[in-house]
């Protein structure tokens, strides 16, 4: 795996960051060397291109207290956020980021690496795509190279999507929550009593931030509009 982090370059960044108030879907080419080129010399010149989208979610404010409601963390994770919640206070907002790997298929091209990644390079930025890029990867951990772009993006984006979320408020604490939370739990609410999301999703969020007592009359009137 650290091999495989040390050989992914992105050799063509996406000339936008991460949206911080609604989703962003950045278009990929990752550009591997075949596995099977060491068993096939005649397949010197080929390249595998993966070609995908990336679906980030809009950045929610989370706290450490959050994260720990959450399943699917395994001891060792937990530890880490018992840990965090104690040096920085259980209650300290920061950003959590959600992805999707989507549509992603599989090319054979001959060339080169550097001719090929050069090419998709110079075709991106003739047209000017904003929100695509070209990686340069390992064919046997291409996912380890996919993320390793994802978190380059992310540690990129994080400073201005703090910036503007702070500018808005939403990162201020109210009664245990930041302001970011309980807009989302107000959207979900509101979703849930129109009929256009199911109502657990806001009984689940108000459970992890443990403020079901408080908009307890809220939720059940979900109910009796039924």
């Amino acid at each position: 795996m650290a091999y495989a982090i040390r050989n992914t370059v992105v050799v063509r960044p996406p000339r936008q960051m991460l949206a911080t108030f609604g989703a962003t879907s950045v278009k990929y080419y990752l550009v591997t060397e075949p596995a099977y080129r060491e068993i096939e010399p005649q397949a010197q010149d080929d390249v595998v291109i993966r070609e995908g989208v990336v679906k980030a979610e809009r950045p929610r404010v989370v706290t450490p207290h959050y994260l720990m409601q959450h399943e699917g963390f395994g001891d060792h994770a937990r530890e880490y956020l018992r840990r965090l919640a104690g040096e920085r206070g259980s209650d300290t907002p920061g950003l959590l980021y959600a992805y999707k790997n989507e549509d992603m298929h599989t090319n054979i091209a001959s060339g080169g690496m550097r001719q090929v990644t050069g090419h998709l390079r110079q075709l991106l930025d003739r047209e000017g795509r904003g929100l695509e890029a070209v990686i340069q990867g390992i064919d046997e951990l291409w996912d380890v190279s996919l993320m390793k772009f994802i978190f380059d993006l992310t540690s990129a984006s994080v400073r201005s999507n703090v910036a503007e979320m702070n500018a808005r408020g939403l990162l201020d604490m109210e009664d245990g929550a930041p302001r970011d939370a309980r807009e989302r739990i107000e959207h979900l609410l509101a979703e849930a009593g129109q009929g256009n999301a199911d109502p657990s999703d806001a009984h689940r969020e108000l459970e992890r931030w443990g403020l079901f007592d408080q908009y307890q009359d809220r939720f059940l009137s979900i109910f009796k509009k039924r």
